[in-house]
């Protein structure tokens, strides 16, 4: 028996099922919650819970200075894309295409096509060599990188202690980098909701870790700790799994590999580029700030993305637990399948966020009338409005890129590299101009309203086009 790519339905009422449990079963089919949806929700509903509880021990132990050195050490370690190229994505869809002609049973051994096994194989191995070599470029260049960024834009945070606490997090963000490939590709197999169960004690170790490092008023190891805690879990869940990676890393391909020009370039590439933009879509704004405005202002903007995005990463569990499944759903041409699961999943979570969203307004609303002080360290609330509502057009955007993506192929490169370039460009002009309000209106007006019209007619077209050829996916 093989390992189920998602949960199957559950078997007709015959009379005798409890009411608790039909209940039970409508609320599955009406929210999309599965055992994946479940887990990811779990651990990034903890993920939001535990960042409220750091937002406050933040605004608690950290001054408004450290805050921004806090923020900005995350987004320049998101610099790690710039080494990474995408791979992760190829590798989890390289991976579902070929575990799609294969059986994995209960003692992890492999049944099935042996050329699909062999390239299988070759998939696991290419991704360990490019991320070992990868993350040794990584560490070598953003370790200078970030010494650099912070000794030369002080700007009156001159007595903060940060050297320590950045190489701390660029090691740490080095070690796990070498164990998410091999997270992908095990989703990419079907342990989709294994690998969400990992997520949810990844984001439970580390908040614990990170809260132990505030308390102890060593706060800007605290992004270090995250990510620590992360790797350590990852790293019992990687050998919990090793009966089916070691043969897979020891086996022969021979000629039945994947060829890298043919088959992954060309998808990679794409992605890649991708990828990069998103850089300067997503976290471009706090080292802007930084250098321009001071450590304070991008402490601002920090806890207002850091509290926006946790909501945002709820929400996109509905799709990010889809894309293996979807690409096993292309691999055996199930159009109508794959577009009832992805139509469904997306208004379930796209009402998710907005609801989300607006209990965020209100509750920033309170917060700013109620407690100053707390109100102090995030934007205005008709800013933090203005982020919400930008996700949630993102949200569809990303949406999109999973169900066309899991065709092997990237046709958003246009519309990245356009948003990347107006996003980049307009943060860093509102940035240095009119500070973090200017950003914000620029960042709707770029990523939100320019982002999802150009997608969402990518998306039309493309999905009209390739369910159109009778030639294989991919």
């Amino acid at each position: 028996m093989s390992l189920p790519v998602h949960e199957a339905s559950p078997p007709p009422s015959d009379g005798s099922t409890s009411p608790a449990r039909s209940l039970w079963t409508r609320f599955k089919h009406v929210s999309g919650v599965d055992r994946a949806i479940g887990f990811t929700v779990l651990a990034r509903g903890w993920s939001t819970a535990g960042g409220v509880v750091t937002v406050l021990l933040i605004a608690r132990f950290l001054n408004l200075a450290e805050q921004g050195y806090y923020y900005t050490f995350a987004s320049l370690v998101a610099l790690q894309i710039v080494f990474e190229l995408g791979f992760s994505f190829v590798i989890l869809q390289l991976a579902a295409h070929e575990r799609a002609k294969l059986t994995i049973l209960p003692s992890f051994q492999l049944t099935g096509d042996p050329v699909a096994h062999s390239r299988l194989a070759s998939v696991l191995q290419k991704s360990v060599r490019w991320y070992s070599a990868a993350g040794l470029c990584m560490a070598l260049s953003l370790l200078p990188a970030g010494f650099y960024f912070f000794s030369t834009h002080q700007q009156g945070a001159s007595h903060v202690q940060w050297k320590l606490p950045w190489v701390f997090v660029v090691l740490a963000a080095t070690f796990t980098f070498q164990m998410d490939p091999v997270c992908s590709f095990l989703e990419g197999c079907g342990f989709v909701a294994d690998v969400a169960h990992m997520r949810f004690l990844q984001s439970i170790l580390g908040n614990l870790l990170a809260w132990s490092a505030l308390m102890l008023h060593h706060g800007l190891f605290a992004p270090a700790m995250v990510i620590m805690g992360q790797a350590i879990v990852a790293g019992v869940f990687l050998f919990s799994k090793r009966r089916l990676l070691l043969p897979l890393l020891a086996r022969k391909a021979g000629v039945d590999v994947i060829g890298w020009r043919s088959e992954i370039l060309p998808f990679q590439w794409r992605i890649a580029v991708s990828w990069l933009c998103g850089y300067f879509i997503f976290q471009i704004f706090n080292p802007v700030l930084f250098a321009y405005q001071g450590a304070a202002v991008a402490g601002r903007m920090g806890m207002s993305l850091s509290i926006v995005s946790a909501l945002s990463a709820v929400a996109l569990s509905w799709m990010s637990t889809k894309a293996a499944p979807f690409g096993v759903m292309i691999a055996h041409r199930d159009f109508a399948g794959l577009d009832r699961v992805f139509f469904r999943a997306l208004i379930q979570s796209t009402i998710l966020l907005a609801s989300g969203a607006i209990t965020l307004v209100t509750a920033i609303l309170l917060i700013e009338h109620r407690w100053q002080s707390l109100a102090h360290r995030v934007l205005a609330p008709w800013a933090i409005a203005l982020l919400p509502a930008t996700s949630i057009l993102n949200h569809i955007v990303f949406a999109e890129a999973v169900y066309l993506r899991a065709h092997k192929k990237e046709p958003f490169l246009i519309q990245s590299i356009l948003v990347g370039i107006l996003t980049g460009s307009s943060t860093i002009i509102t940035g240095r101009l009119w500070g973090a309000t200017g950003v914000t209106i620029g960042y709707f007006l770029t990523s939100g309203i320019f982002g999802v019209t150009l997608a969402t007619s990518i998306f039309i077209a493309r999905r009209r086009e390739w369910h159109a050829d009778p030639a294989p996916a991919g």
